[in-house]
């Protein structure tokens, strides 16, 4: 298993964070999504997920968001949140690709399992680009394809999609 940069914290995000998530998520969707979807898809997304206000009603709505940190600045992110009874989604978890390699992306996705077990969860679920490689990723860490779906998101955009689900030993 990777070993993670002993410089690298995860702690929790608070609205001062926001510009910090915006440009992880501007450095890191156009080379993740670049071969899968257009570039019009990738503008409509950040627009739609990043902007400020949407950002901020998240934060308050109680959708926990994380920032992992190499020597104080910021290089990844993941949120997740209560979906139902014992169940979580994470949302969102993206590295910058200039910081990738240092095992941020376990650190933040191993605490957020931590998170979700000391609250009580059972199960998280994940939604993931079916072209995505971090499919490999999330299957290394136990998470399960339960189903191929496509969501509409607007703008005449789909998102095809695995729905993965991790289930927790606690």
């Amino acid at each position: 298993m990777k070993q993670t940069n002993p410089l690298l914290e995860i702690r929790s995000a608070v609205n001062s964070d926001i510009p910090a998530i915006q440009e992880i998520a501007q450095e890191t969707w156009p080379v993740t999504y670049n071969r899968i979807i257009t570039s019009r898809q990738i503008e409509y997304m950040l627009e739609a997920r990043y902007n400020t206000d949407t950002l901020e009603e998240e934060m308050f709505l109680g959708h926990s968001y994380i920032v992992a940190e190499l020597n104080g600045a910021a290089i990844g992110f993941a949120c997740f949140k209560f979906k139902e009874e014992r169940v979580y989604k994470l949302d969102k978890l993206y590295v910058n690709p200039k910081a990738q390699k240092v095992g941020a992306g376990l650190k933040l996705l191993q605490e957020v399992i931590k998170r979700v077990i000391d609250s009580g969860g059972k199960e998280i679920l994940l939604q993931v680009n079916r072209k995505n490689k971090s499919v490999g990723f999330y299957q290394k860490m136990g998470f399960e394809i339960v189903r191929e779906q496509d969501f509409h998101i607007g703008g005449g955009y789909y998102m095809n999609d695995y729905v993965m689900l991790l289930r927790l030993a606690n």
